[in-house]
């Protein structure tokens, strides 16, 4: 019997070693998308990020922070001050009572307090109903947990759900039903109505509705964001996710929030803690003083992520995209058909590659990728001359 090579020995090792459950993850695809970009110099429409200045205001609360030495642990769940500002906003904002002491947690960023939120609910075998196309993380999360997805579908051009559909999904092992709204990637704000056709079902199946809001202040067109939170008899069935990221354009200071019932929150904090002690210090007496802006400062970022909307689905429909217009959050959802190219990474690798423009695949945004294989995602979080250049460069695009 032949003797093993090194080559067939490293393999062996890097499979003994690799955990059932990350065996089928792949790496970030917008994230991905980011990094192709800056290879190519191409124009990121793909990764939700600004490429515009914080306020500055807010900027020189983190820099005074740090002077006044906000340097070490704060609270493992929040810094009072800013535990303090969330229950307020959410009281003058949704008329939402919060108790900062037993009912926030503040954690690094959305990202971490949706991943803790999950792992302090489910056992493996639970079931957790999803809406697709979903935000990437969403998937992994669950199985993370040892969670099964369930997955119901968003249709397009208005992305409705079908009740039925939904009503399926859930059984006796249904421990939770994951909702973003307004919704990454397709820009769906969901209704009060859709609302409570979810809170209905979580009531009769006993589930949680683990809701992620960190778009909340990015509405258009008269539509206004509900928290699931807010509905009769939801207030201690829900887990609301929220973070600075987006409404200050602060996605690298990961400081976020979970608000839940006292019961939910203890477990949210024990995996928090665990997870990662706490969020930057200095970051959170910022976000404190962010959270006090007045209305006028929600006002005028609604009205600038209109124009830029308005911008990117000009350039979009006149380069010979098919857009889906967005309700809520800063993405268009598009259908590339008639483009003729055979699936969403070949053509989103030629628009980095050789037109000079990042976007998101679409099939990163379901668990059949074929069902987002004519589809592809653009941010327009940019200044208006990135804007203005990408669109450019795509005018060089030729439809058939």
């Amino acid at each position: 019997m032949a003797s093993p090579q090194p080559g067939d020995v490293r393999q062996e090792a890097r499979q003994r070693f690799r955990s059932q459950r990350t065996r089928d993850f792949t790496e970030s695809v917008i994230r991905e998308m980011t990094r192709l970009a800056l290879r190519h110099g191409a124009v990121n429409l793909a990764q939700g990020f600004p490429d515009f200045s914080a306020p500055e205001r807010l900027k020189e609360a983190a820099r005074e922070a740090i002077t006044r030495d906000y340097n070490q642990y704060a609270i493992t769940w929040g810094a009072k001050p800013l535990r303090d500002a969330i229950a307020a906003k959410y009281r003058r904002t949704y008329a939402l009572e919060l108790d900062p002491e037993t009912e926030i947690t503040v954690c690094c960023g959305s990202t971490e307090g949706m991943i803790a939120s999950l792992t302090a609910i489910t056992n493996p075998g639970d079931e957790v109903v999803i809406f697709e196309p979903f935000y990437e993380n969403y998937g992994p999360d669950t199985k993370l947990c040892g969670a099964i997805p369930k997955m119901v579908k968003l249709q397009p051009p208005d992305w409705n759900f079908d009740p039925e559909e939904l009503r399926r999904a859930f059984s006796p092992r249904t421990k939770a039903i994951i909702l973003n709204t307004p919704n990454n990637p397709t820009g769906k704000v969901f209704s009060t109505k859709e609302l409570e056709v979810i809170a209905s079902l979580c009531r009769e199946f006993d589930a949680l509705a683990i809701t992620d809001e960190i778009y909340e202040h990015i509405t258009y067109d008269g539509d206004q964001h509900v928290p699931i939170m807010t509905l009769p008899d939801m207030r201690h069935r829900s887990i609301l996710v929220n973070s600075m990221s987006k409404t200050f354009s602060v996605t690298g200071w990961r400081v976020g929030w979970v608000v839940a019932a006292p019961d939910l929150s203890e477990s949210v904090r024990k995996v928090h803690d665990f997870l990662t002690v706490g969020a930057a210090a200095p970051l959170q007496e910022a976000s404190a003083l962010a959270l006090s802006f007045g209305e006028d400062y929600y006002r005028q970022l609604g009205a600038e992520y209109s124009e830029r909307r308005a911008i990117i689905l000009t350039i979009l429909e006149r380069a010979g995209f098919q857009c889906y217009r967005p309700k809520g959050a800063y993405y268009v959802m598009t259908d590339i058909s008639r483009f003729g190219f055979a699936d969403d990474i070949t053509f989103v690798r030629y628009l980095i590659e050789t037109i000079g423009v990042a976007a998101v695949p679409g099939s990163s945004f379901y668990q059949n990728p074929f069902d987002g294989s004519q589809q592809i995602r653009f941010c327009f979080c940019k200044k208006y001359e990135t804007l203005k250049s990408a669109g450019k460069k795509l005018l060089h695009l030729s439809p058939q």
